[in-house]
């Protein structure tokens, strides 16, 4: 096993987890490919995918094709014998999907056939669902429509944010490496066809998601819209025309007597806001042209303007 040749397929921080994985269970990861790097930061520096650098780091070569499909002979001339993938970002051509002769498996953290697509994991947070998965699937041309070979549940706690649900999910996406690849490699597994019937589609996250309306979400559904977005895109609402973005919040039942969106107050160490059906405790924010900051020093500045005031 450990001399077949792999190619592995990611690009943010989760898909990390899972070329560690494959470097700690013995497999000859002979090259990465992974999204172009992109520019950050006002200064719109360019900064290397978080797969990329762990890669460069361990000395493995990495690609990073603009569309795949239009250059699919740079993986082709590795000549795996095995190719990998875990959040990679762009559709894998059959040419590449066929020339494996152990073929292609993705690690997706969702329930297939529940949330097929590029934000599995937001959309389960943002539809307050209890559980997901980690599946070990076979590629096909069709998105994440492949066989399952493997899954493991993971239990999505009430208050928990994405970026929590991601790390989460790192030691299980180990563990389905450890437990299952062997057994796709030598055949034990063969994987059960997705019921077509049952599929959700998990798009990436649009603009649009990204504000929170106060107007026309009431809780719980605002409080999980809001977990499921942080730490990325980082959900906001808009005050007086200024974006504040929300970076750690927590929720309280119970109706307030102002409208919702109104700045209520900031109570031990939160700025409280009345939503429809409770109200939303923002512990961290940032707002539009500023720092992240506590919400108890937004409360000795510009915070203090901001009482009584209504989000939209």
């Amino acid at each position: 096993m450990n001399d077949l040749k792999v190619v592995f397929f990611g690009t943010p921080d989760f898909a990390v987890s899972a070329l560690d994985a494959l470097l700690e269970e013995g497999y000859q990861v002979i090259a990465a490919v992974s999204q172009p790097d992109k520019p950050v930061g006002r200064k719109r520096v360019l900064q290397k995918t978080p797969v990329k650098q762990y890669a460069e780091e361990r000395g493995i070569p990495v690609i990073q094709p603009a569309r795949l499909r239009e250059s699919p002979e740079e993986v082709l001339a590795f000549d795996p014998d095995l190719i990998v993938t875990c959040a990679y970002g762009q559709i894998v051509p059959d040419v590449i999907l066929h020339a494996p002769r152990y073929g292609c498996v993705n690690i997706h953290p969702s329930p297939l056939p529940k949330y097929r697509g590029g934000a599995p994991v937001q959309r389960a947070v943002m539809n307050g669902d209890a559980m997901t998965e980690v599946c070990l699937m076979e590629m096909a041309s069709k998105m994440d429509s492949g066989r399952v070979f493997a899954r493991i549940p993971v239990e999505i706690g009430s208050d928990m944010t994405a970026s929590e649900l991601f790390e989460a999910l790192k030691p299980v996406v180990k563990q389905a490496i450890h437990e299952y690849l062997p057994k796709i490699i030598d055949g034990t597994l063969r994987g059960e066809e997705q019921e077509e019937s049952k599929v959700v589609l998990a798009p990436n996250i649009s603009r649009e998601e990204e504000k929170i309306s106060f107007q026309s979400e009431a809780m719980p559904g605002l409080y999980n819209h809001i977990r499921g977005l942080i730490e990325e895109p980082m959900p906001y609402g808009v005050l007086e025309g200024k974006r504040i973005k929300f970076c750690r919040a927590a929720k309280k039942d119970g109706q307030p007597s102002e409208e919702a969106g109104t700045v209520i107050g900031f109570v031990n160490g939160a700025m409280e806001i009345a939503a429809k059906g409770g109200t939303l405790l923002v512990y961290e924010l940032q707002p539009e042209g500023k720092q992240r900051m506590k919400a108890s020093d937004y409360a000795n500045g510009a915070g203090r303007a901001a009482l009584g005031k209504q989000f939209e």
